[in-house]
């Protein structure tokens, strides 16, 4: 119904903003990605949105990219997901970290956002899977699939954040074994 909004950024208190849209104030929910990367007051801003129609309100959230509508969009798909929880999924991970999360099924890596249990980031993973994100899995085989999970799992329980993690393994040669995997990626990690 509403997919887009340009107009001034009236006001902006975490993860509520006010858009002014030629003399109407829409309050639009947006993830904290979204956030970061908004203009000043009193300047423009354009956002991406969806209108969530439940009993007792309408709700529109608004996003910086198209990718985080799609993804949001197919967060509150899966029952027992609501606007609010695929809200803060989407502020506590990039899009690109979700998805590779779905790729290598790495529930831990969910967990970690504020409202996410285990049993919420197993069914996400198990709804998610072939809807977000290129199969990693795919550039070198299942070899390279379990390596990389190997590899990143490593450097999480090193206590590397997921962020810190994801770029040292861009690192990593396609054709590491998980051992010199390691070795490179803590090489990256020195020199960041």
């Amino acid at each position: 119904m509403i997919g887009r909004l340009s107009g001034i950024l009236l006001e902006k208190n975490p993860p509520q903003l006010l858009v002014d849209c030629n003399g109407v104030g829409y309050e639009v929910g947006v993830p904290m990605s979204t956030f970061y990367n908004l203009p000043g007051l009193g300047e423009k801003v354009v956002l991406l949105t969806h209108l969530a129609i439940r009993e007792d309100a309408h709700v529109l959230f608004g996003f910086g990219s198209a990718e985080e509508r799609n993804t949001f969009k197919e967060l509150i798909k899966i029952s027992g997901v609501g606007a609010r929880t695929a809200l803060s999924i989407l502020s506590g991970m990039s899009v690109s970290d979700l998805a590779q999360a779905v790729t290598l099924q790495e529930a831990g890596r969910l967990t970690k956002v504020p409202g996410i249990g285990k049993k919420t980031a197993e069914r996400l993973l198990l709804e998610l899977k072939g809807k977000l994100g290129a199969d990693l899995g795919a550039v070198g085989g299942a070899v390279r699939h379990d390596a990389t999970s190997d590899i990143l799992n490593a450097l999480l329980a090193l206590g590397y954040s997921d962020k810190e993690a994801t770029l040292a393994l861009k690192q990593v040669p396609a054709d590491a074994s998980v051992s010199d995997g390691i070795k490179h990626a803590l090489k990256a990690l020195s020199k960041a």
